[in-house]
């Protein structure tokens, strides 16, 4: 079993910046896919980006240009760089793994263990 962890979250000005941390323990996630959701109050959790095993990506639409998912499997965390930061990034962020081996999954039925999220809010 994996267990996961944010940080990084916080309180940022739009046009800020903030770099998330997913940090697995109980074993390695390199072979695994690892996404970020997020989730605005009163709204369904959202996929932000995701990275494979092998280093594919995706990225939600809106985010592309701004956000960059990276992996250091050395120290079996990922990071999700947030650049450009608006209003409506704000969101609990949230890391799952995937043991998807074909493809980006972007669904939420396709992660298999959830971190306990951090907060983002970004002021106007």
């Amino acid at each position: 079993q994996v267990q996961l962890v944010e940080s990084g979250g916080g309180l940022v000005q739009a046009g800020g910046s903030l770099r998330l941390s997913c940090a697995a323990s109980g074993r390695s996630f390199s072979r695994n896919a690892v996404g970020w959701f997020r989730q605005a109050p009163g709204k369904e959790r959202q996929f932000v980006a995701a990275i494979t095993w092998s280093d594919d990506y995706a990225y939600l639409d809106s985010v592309k240009g701004r956000f960059t998912i990276s992996r250091d499997n050395a120290k079996n965390t990922v990071y999700l760089q947030m650049n450009s930061l608006k209003p409506e990034d704000t969101a609990v962020y949230y890391c799952a793994t995937s043991s998807l081996r074909v493809g980006v999954p972007a669904a939420r039925n396709q992660y298999d263990y959830w971190g306990q999220g951090t907060q983002v809010t970004v002021s106007s």
